[in-house]
């Protein structure tokens, strides 16, 4: 970050303008990611410093646009149900996204030969299960002996995000993490279930789980992207019967 640059003042430093987690701008890029090289390497030349310059290039494909991000276009061959429906039950509705899902998810992994999925130790739909009981009753049995709701929750979340995240960013027109971020957020069953499990723990009781839906189960960015431009997210409810 810029700012910890400025206060730190190393001997030399370059400022980029790419999400957090890409010094380099984007993955599969060797030609773009050489140019920010040379640029840093070019830093060698000063004898003094501190020097603090700024790569002003973009990272190319930046964002992808709103036909990419809903699915409706010719980028994706997915073909996912269009969200749980006012007689739909949720656990049905997030079973068939990941059974959409799934080939892509198996397509990844074989491209990348790892996956971030597992933390939770559970099978992906035991995670949407408690999810689902979560979102729609609150009255949880927690699959795990070891852990409490809240830690739970939180392991479920993170092996259901990685799941479609994976799954998705093999599409053309998914290569950056915003656009991964925002699809699963505004446009699947999963987010919405997610924004209900954060809406009604803002106020637990519980310490863990008010604290992790308040601070870290749904990003900060697209929190200020549903408040600016909620006609972006699903437009059905989970409280609609």
């Amino acid at each position: 970050m810029r700012l910890h640059s400025e206060k730190i003042k190393p001997p030399r430093a370059l400022w980029v303008p790419f999400e957090l987690g890409r010094p380099l701008g984007v993955p599969n890029d060797p030609k773009f990611q050489h140019r920010v090289i040379a640029a840093v390497l070019g830093l060698l030349k000063y004898d003094k410093g501190p020097v603090l310059e700024d790569y002003l290039e973009e990272a190319p494909d930046g964002e992808a646009n709103e036909e990419q991000i809903t699915m409706d276009g010719q980028f994706c061959p997915i073909n996912l149900i269009s969200g749980a429906s006012k007689d739909s039950d949720l656990m049905q509705a997030l079973e068939a996204e990941i059974n959409h899902l799934a080939p892509w998810y198996e397509m990844a992994v074989n491209q990348r030969r790892r996956t971030t999925v597992g933390v939770s130790g559970l099978d992906i739909l035991e995670s949407a299960r408690f999810l689902a009981a979560m979102a729609e009753s609150g009255d949880l049995v927690v699959p795990r002996n070891d852990l409490e709701p809240g830690p739970m929750l939180k392991l479920c979340c993170e092996d259901l995000t990685s799941f479609y995240g994976e799954a998705i960013s093999v599409q053309p027109g998914m290569n950056t993490s915003m656009a991964v971020e925002s699809w699963i957020w505004g446009h699947t069953v999963l987010g919405e279930t997610m924004w209900k499990i954060r809406e009604v723990n803002l106020d637990s009781k519980d310490d863990f789980m008010r604290y992790h839906a308040q601070r870290s189960l749904v990003p900060d960015r697209q929190i200020q992207l549903r408040e600016e431009n909620p006609r972006v997210f699903r437009s059905w409810s989970l409280d609609e019967k």
